[in-house]
């Protein structure tokens, strides 16, 4: 058969397949989502006293937010590690290991003993555990979205790849629906005892589930294209072995506003769906249930307009989509916040639900837009150095700054003041950047 003739035919193959492999990247996305959200709503509500006791609950909260903040200190390595796998050897193959490794983390940390059995070993193992975790989200979110990106048909890379960006609000949402019947069933004491760590171990199932849906779909046609290249003539040898130390040399200017184009957007989810379900009930009272169910709402919401706002970024751009967003996150992160003083349950789940509407805008489209500022050969790299650096900036250490700032000014109105500087920090990242919609995506 002709070379070009088989181009054509396995391009038509990854056409077909593009919706199979999408819902193979969400749902493995979903999975490690669902792990670090359980480990997130477990730590606002049982790990501090049960991993860090501590006479004052600010001292145990705070522990156990480092902790999660921990995970995120890791995740640079994991880029360096699933990018190099992800650049050099597949998108599959580093998707399959990053899932592997979450899997096993997080059944992990529910087996493990609690302070009170085995002392200063059990923080440390829990520690250890988390950093495994953060390891594995370096990998997941840049191969899940190339994956369905570099399958994409033309014209609809966005949509595409905007479907794994759904997994983060799917799996905070599975979490709930696992953690709020443990907690209705076994009551705040016996799941503070023992019944946390049911969604933990609930993990195997889903995790078994993602890999065999992740080793059924095929390679990426553009890495295997781009492979191909790189064999026909190879990189020149001063090019380092490392894809994320020649992205440094090369790009560093696009990796540092991809950055900032995306910190707003972490922030906005990560105190949405990690702190203030500890802050609400803890500092202002809100009953537990009804923060849980405002941000699942909100979080649903956020889903229903990923697909649309994908879809309108393939049309008319990722940049004016994305901005539109950032401005109404400055705008509304204020209210939103002030919301919670209020207590009311319709109230804050009205303003959770447009805070996580305006979000969509903001992380539909940053899907397709941060590996479009990158070569194929270092796209694996690029898009997950980005990513993974605005999540550990913007989300990782925002509810330790959070902490803080309500230490200082017992207000929520501090988070919206916050959230709104980083997401106007993202919109003139935004400004600084160029618009990447017709970029040739094959090179």
């Amino acid at each position: 058969m002709p070379e070009s003739l088989s181009k054509t035919t396995e391009k038509a193959a990854a056409r077909t397949e593009a919706p199979r492999v999408a819902a193979a990247s969400l749902v493995g996305t979903t999975i490690e989502y669902y792990d670090f959200a359980v480990y997130g709503t477990a730590s606002a509500l049982v790990l501090g006293p049960a991993f860090f006791p501590s006479g004052n609950p600010t001292v145990s909260s705070l522990a156990a937010f480092l902790t999660f903040a921990a995970a995120f200190l890791s995740r640079p390595l994991g880029v360096v590690l699933f990018g190099t796998i992800g650049d050099r050897l597949g998108r599959r193959q580093a998707l399959v290991a990053s899932l592997l490794l979450m899997g096993v983390a997080t059944v992990g940390v529910g087996l493990l003993p609690t302070y009170e059995t085995a002392g200063l070993l059990a923080p440390v193992l829990l520690v250890t555990l988390r950093l495994l975790q953060g390891l594995s989200m370096g990998g997941e979110w840049g191969g899940a979205v190339l994956l369905a990106a570099e399958h994409a048909p033309p014209g609809r890379r966005a949509l595409y790849a905007s479907v794994p960006q759904a997994g983060p609000s799917l799996g905070f949402l599975l979490s709930s629906a696992v953690i709020l019947p443990t907690l209705h069933i076994a009551g705040r004491d016996g799941f503070a005892d023992w019944a946390w760590r049911i969604p933990f171990l609930l993990s195997t199932v889903l995790v078994v589930i993602g890999l065999w849906v992740r080793t059924t779909v095929s390679e990426s046609p553009v890495f295997r294209d781009a492979a191909h290249r790189t064999a026909q003539a190879p990189a020149p040898a001063a090019e380092s072995r490392f894809p994320l130390v020649t992205l440094l040399k090369r790009y560093p200017g696009r990796l540092l506003l991809g950055t900032g184009a995306a910190i707003g957007g972490s922030a906005v989810y990560y105190l949405t769906i990690v702190y203030s379900l500890s802050y609400g009930p803890k500092e202002l009272g809100i009953p537990q249930n009804t923060m849980l169910t405002a941000a699942s709402i909100g979080a649903a919401a956020g889903i229903a307009l990923t697909l649309p706002v994908a879809r309108l970024s393939d049309r008319i751009g990722r940049r004016p989509v994305m901005m539109t967003g950032a401005v109404g996150c400055v705008l509304w992160a204020v209210p939103m916040y002030a919301s919670l003083s209020s207590r009311d349950a319709w109230l804050i789940t009205g303003a959770y639900t447009v805070g996580l509407m305006l979000l969509a805008l903001m992380f539909s489209p940053v899907a397709a837009f941060l590996p479009e500022l990158f070569p194929a050969r270092l796209r694996y790299s690029g898009a997950s150095a980005a990513f993974i650096l605005a999540n550990t900036l913007g989300g990782g250490f925002a509810p330790l700054v959070a902490t803080w700032l309500n230490s200082r000014w017992d207000s929520p109105l501090v988070l919206g003041f916050y959230t709104g500087a980083l997401c106007l920090l993202s919109l003139l990242c935004l400004l600084a950047l160029p618009e990447t919609r017709d970029h040739e995506f094959g090179t």
